[in-house]
């Protein structure tokens, strides 16, 4: 059994903490895969948001090893730039190709076009894509500023009526991609970026939070402890039914004084 060192529930928020990176890939991928398994076998479907990125690398690794009927699943990204094709070292859509869709096979993967020649356009193009039928999962992570996907602090909207939008990066973000050696300076990241919006992330019947590494501790301290607010979009992962956290030892270094749970 994969058992985590601490388990406790932050405002209807349940968290488990795993001693280091891969034992928490390995109780997310079982944990996606029991949902994916699940809807497949109640609706004969699944629909899936998949997020990118260095910190879910462990976690679809790990993916490998789990049986899922992907030839019943229908995989979306959550994010892109604007104005990269998806050849760039960083598109989103490459990650998804190289890391998803070759190993997978889902039956269908629908992508969004960073290079399109209208964005708005490509927003409203997605968005009637993510509406065709609920979404069964969203499997995310947490920015080091907060953010979820690209909905950044103090312009994330909790009540979007929009469900992928174009955004504008903050510095925080752009440097964020810089360190996980996607660009190779803050001007080559470009200024504006496609996202699903809060309400789309959250509004899936389940929501995973997949949120590794040291650098991420000081977001978890405050998605977990700070006030709710669009100050740091993560906070708004407390209370929201169908949500579970997974921590590594290292993400979860500001928040390891809480109460240990035991039990399943």
């Amino acid at each position: 059994m994969n058992e985590p060192l601490a388990r406790f529930d932050a405002e209807g928020l349940p968290v488990g903490v795993y001693d280091d990176r891969q034992a928490m890939a390995v109780a997310a991928a079982g944990h996606t895969a029991d949902i994916l398994r699940s809807c497949v076998s109640a609706t004969g479907a699944a629909r899936v948001v998949i997020a990118t990125g260095n910190s879910q690398l462990a976690f679809v690794a790990a993916l490998r090893e789990e049986q899922v009927p992907w030839e019943k699943v229908t995989v979306f990204h959550m994010d892109e730039y604007v104005g990269i094709d998806d050849r760039h070292p960083a598109s989103f859509r490459r990650w998804i190709r190289e890391h998803v869709e070759e190993p997978f096979a889902p039956a269908r993967v629908c992508y969004i076009d960073g290079d399109a020649a209208d964005p708005e356009a490509e927003c409203a193009r997605y968005e009637v894509l993510l509406r065709e039928a609920p979404l069964d999962l969203v499997c995310l992570g947490i920015g080091e500023n907060g953010h979820l996907a690209f909905n950044e602090p103090y312009d994330a909207d909790r009540d979007d009526p929009r469900w992928a939008r174009v955004i504008t990066l903050t510095p925080a973000s752009r440097h964020q991609q810089v360190g996980e050696g996607h660009f190779a300076g803050f001007d080559a990241v470009p200024a504006t970026a496609i996202t699903l919006t809060v309400p789309a992330l959250l509004g899936a019947r389940h929501v995973q939070a997949v949120v590794p590494e040291a650098r991420k501790a000081r977001a978890v301290q405050r998605a977990l402890r700070g006030e709710v607010g669009a100050h740091c979009p993560a906070t708004w992962l407390r209370g929201q039914a169908g949500a579970r956290l997974f921590l590594d030892r290292e993400s979860a270094a500001l928040v390891m004084d809480e109460p240990v749970v035991s039990g399943g």
